[in-house]
């Protein structure tokens, strides 16, 4: 939003957001306690979905239509954030990048990359996935953003197709299933497994990249590192 943004327009956007939160509140206090049929249906399909911990099942097989939107989302909300122009300031400003910062930083960093890939292969059988994988990976993106990192030129196209893996994945299975089955996002059991791997190892880089790049306030600002450019 700029700054000459009047105080009106600023207060019915404070309060649409306030109304539409409210509605979301009311709305969740109205839902129904429990469903037992529902959870019976999930543990009966369980063994041909591709996982076994049903919260994977329903989000990667049962529901991957929610998933899929999910991702959409975030990904809209970065292009809609690099919409707004470039970066205001460099994140490494924002703090005092001191020895603490910058030790703490290079150990924290690759237990972040190792968290996330547990939590990311362990979301088959236990809690976790590609959002919570994705947020512990974003976590580390925004670390090194505060150290002074910035991606070169080079690797712009790399970042772009990291942030558009999610969605790529989700609309590669949904033309393949819909040519081979005639059925939207249908996953073969024989294949499940591998395929919400796949889609989850996808979503994964999306979603920390898209995180990371929300913090920034805008698009990032990508310096001539290499000598000659």
């Amino acid at each position: 939003m700029n700054d000459d943004t009047s105080p009106v327009v600023r207060l019915l956007i404070g309060a649409l957001a306030a109304a539409i939160s409210w509605g979301l509140a009311i709305s969740l206090m109205r839902l129904p306690v429990g469903n037992s049929e529902l959870a019976d249906r999930v543990m009966e399909g369980l063994p041909d979905s591709g996982a076994s911990h049903p919260v994977t099942a329903v989000l990667l097989n049962f529901r991957s239509y929610d998933t899929f939107l999910e991702t959409c989302v975030l990904f809209l909300a970065v292009v809609s954030m690099w919409s707004l122009g470039p970066a205001r300031a460099d994140p490494a400003t924002l703090v005092s990048t001191g020895p603490v910062l910058g030790e703490a930083g290079k150990i924290l960093q690759p237990m972040c990359l190792l968290t996330a890939g547990y939590l990311l292969w362990v979301g088959a059988t236990a809690p976790g996935g590609a959002f919570q994988a994705g947020a512990i990976l974003a976590a580390g993106g925004v670390l090194a953003l505060l150290m002074g990192w910035q991606p070169g030129t080079r690797m712009r196209p790399w970042l772009e197709v990291g942030l558009t893996m999610g969605v790529g994945a989700f609309l590669c299975l949904a033309t393949i299933s819909l040519l081979s089955s005639g059925t939207l996002l249908f996953l073969n059991p024989e294949l499940a497994k591998g395929v919400i791997l796949a889609i989850e190892l996808a979503a994964t880089i999306s979603i920390g990249l898209s995180l990371a790049a929300i913090s920034l306030g805008g698009s990032p600002i990508y310096k001539l590192r290499d000598k000659g450019q």
